[in-house]
């Protein structure tokens, strides 16, 4: 009976992805160790994932940047949306090559602008953009980062005097890659311990790295259960050009309107943005799954 079952959800079901909010502080989150409770859950798109969501305060308003795939097209793009409604979507161009998978469009904002980083793996590259400030939808390439591997979900941020970049290579979930520079947009320079061991639980990053008080947290992606199944906080308790150490602080576990994962948090102001998975069934699913994986080919 269950090998049926298990049949049946596999031929029939997929994730589906979805955006939510809470107004909580980075500082409420980590005294607490618990996102706050009431999610707000954005109406859903008629898209198969909206995931990995980056916000950015402008004007006193949240700008999201997210992932979208959609089984049809196989491949992942990167979205923006103002405010909180998927009715005023559009998609970000100028990311190079055309035609790849996109994910994981990290955002670090800096006196002259927005920046972000998206994942393109395929170009085994780490590529900076600059946010077109009259164009929000528009990136703009500034430069190559780090080259020679397919990078996955690459993290910046500025600590303790320099640019540390914190990155991981598909399928490898046993390393973690640091590397630091001087300048947002210089020559990164890898850590001395690269490729760095540790546990799956703590390979993978889960959105915006981010600092309360003088302690700086990295939240990772716990896939032990399933794909995105939580997220890690660590504390990066010791970082410099020769030596890491983190410790795991908490664990955020998914929403019950969405009970089957969680791997991207985002922090703005006095908001927390985060996804969520769930599964959902359809009688057409076996087509879509077979003309998904013909593209990926």
């Amino acid at each position: 009976m269950n090998a049926t079952v298990n049949l049946f959800n596999k031929i029939f079901t997929a994730d589906k992805w979805n955006i939510g909010f809470i107004h909580q502080t980075p500082e409420e989150l980590i005294k607490n160790q618990k996102l706050a409770p009431a999610i707000n859950w954005l109406d859903e798109d008629s898209i198969d994932y909206a995931a990995d969501p980056f916000v950015v305060n402008i004007d006193n308003a949240p700008r999201i940047y997210y992932e979208e795939l959609d089984f049809w097209k196989g491949k992942g793009e990167i979205m923006m949306i103002d405010g909180l409604d998927f009715k005023n979507k559009r998609k970000v161009s100028g990311i190079k090559p055309d035609k790849i998978h996109l994910s994981y469009p990290y955002l670090i904002e800096e006196k002259d602008g927005l920046y972000c980083i998206p994942e393109t793996s395929e170009t085994k590259e780490i590529r900076l953009y600059k946010v077109d400030q009259d164009h929000p939808d528009q990136l703009n390439q500034i430069k190559v980062l780090v080259s020679g591997k397919a990078f996955v979900d690459s993290s910046l941020i500025y600590h303790n005097h320099k640019y540390w970049l914190f990155t991981s290579v598909s399928g490898d979930l046993d390393h973690l890659y640091i590397y630091h520079a001087a300048t947002i947009d210089g020559q990164y320079t890898g850590h001395y311990q690269n490729p760095i061991p540790v546990e799956k639980e703590f390979c993978r990053a889960a959105g915006n790295l981010f600092k309360v008080g003088e302690s700086l947290y990295r939240p990772t992606q716990n896939p032990v259960k399933n794909y995105g199944g939580s997220i890690i906080i660590n504390e990066i308790e010791l970082l410099n050009e020769k030596e890491f150490r983190a410790s795991h602080k908490f664990e955020i576990l998914p929403d019950k309107a969405y009970n089957k994962g969680l791997h991207n948090i985002s922090f703005a102001d006095n908001m927390i943005v985060i996804d969520g998975k769930r599964k959902v069934l359809s009688a057409i699913m076996p087509l879509k799954k077979l003309i998904r994986n013909f593209k990926n080919r």
